[in-house]
């Protein structure tokens, strides 16, 4: 079993810069595919980013491109994600996933098979 922690949301003002983390721990995959969704309300869960392993490739949403930055520290089995520049459309759950990094899909919720409860970000305008 896997658990996933996010921690680190909470309220700011649009334009401000906030870090989500997120924490693994239990037994799992050698290397995880980390995977950022949100979900705003009224609305269904969609991709934001994703780490595909230590080192690899990192994609993002049209939305968040060039805003939104994920990191990992692997020996921590913690990850990031520094949101910058914040809208009051970035209001949501976010929340963090962890998956075998064999699958080379990364954009789905089906794609990860551990979930974090979430953690809420509210951006006022």
């Amino acid at each position: 079993q896997v658990e996933v922690v996010e921690s680190g949301g909470g309220l700011v003002q649009a334009g401000d810069s906030l870090r989500v983390s997120c924490t693994t721990s239990g037994r799992t995959y050698s290397r995880l595919k980390i995977g950022w969704f949100r979900q705003r309300p009224g609305k269904m869960r969609e991709f934001v980013g994703s780490s595909t392993s230590p080192g690899g490739n990192t994609y993002y949403s049209a939305s968040v491109e060039g805003r939104f930055f994920i990191s990992r520290d692997d020996a921590k089995n913690t990850y990031y994600l520094q949101m910058n520049t914040l809208k009051t459309e970035d209001t949501a759950v976010y929340y963090c996933a962890a998956g075998n990094p064999s699958s080379s899909s990364y954009r789905w919720v089906g794609d990860y098979d551990y979930w974090g409860r979430g953690t809420q970000v509210t951006v006022s305008s």
